[in-house]
């Protein structure tokens, strides 16, 4: 820490957060390779959360990366400082008591197992799972065949390598499972670790909203 530096403290807890959301915050690290099904699973899980009550927001690696992250480049540094800013930002979103939903590829353990110290206990490392030859069939973006063609440098699975987690909070196979089964498991996988209590002050509006109750 800088020592000209003095960290305020937020007058509200933890535990004044959850009571007010209905939930504690929350980090899901979503990580794999480029067109593993990343960015569809994370929005997908945000709707189906917010659905239920739930509070939460996704950060994704395309999008940061035309702002917060914009300056950054994709060689082994511009990578890791990508990770790690995304971390800084991902914890405070779970600090304030919302489920934070991050779609980055991710691809070095090191970043990943920096971002989980960041984060404390509240994140879980969800390793968003598909074969190279499944990524490149689908290839959205067109990426994949860049890459192979040389036109793209760097790029994770080709020309830069993937570190898969070696042991993941949650593994899905989107190789084998379709976007609704793999939604399932991961917002099954949500509602068990957070159940979803009822946010404070919530019957108060509810009974203020009918005057006849």
């Amino acid at each position: 820490m800088k020592p000209d530096l003095t960290p305020v403290v937020h007058t509200l807890d933890a535990t004044t957060r959850a009571t007010h959301y209905g939930h504690p915050g929350a980090v899901l690290w979503l990580t794999g390779l480029s067109a593993s099904g990343k960015s569809s699973l994370s929005m997908a899980l945000e709707q189906a959360l917010m659905a239920r009550g739930y509070s939460c927001y996704v950060l994704d690696g395309d999008n940061l990366r035309h702002g917060l992250n914009a300056n950054l480049g994709f060689s082994p540094a511009g990578r890791s400082e990508n990770i790690r800013r995304v971390g800084e930002v991902a914890a405070l979103f779970a600090d304030a008591g919302l489920i934070c939903i991050t779609a980055f590829i991710s691809p070095y353990r090191a970043d990943r197992a920096r971002a989980r110290q960041s984060c404390r206990s509240q994140f879980h490392e969800i390793h968003v799972a598909a074969s190279l030859a499944t990524c490149e069939a689908r290839d959205p973006k067109g990426l994949y065949r860049k890459a192979r063609s040389g036109e793209l440098q760097d790029f994770t699975g080709i020309s830069a390598p993937y570190e898969a987690p070696e042991h993941p909070d949650l593994t899905i196979d989107t190789t084998s499972d379709s976007l609704p089964a793999s939604l399932q498991k991961l917002l099954d996988y949500v509602i068990a670790h957070y159940p979803l209590g009822a946010p404070a002050g919530s019957a108060g509006l509810a009974g203020a909203a009918d005057p006849t109750a």
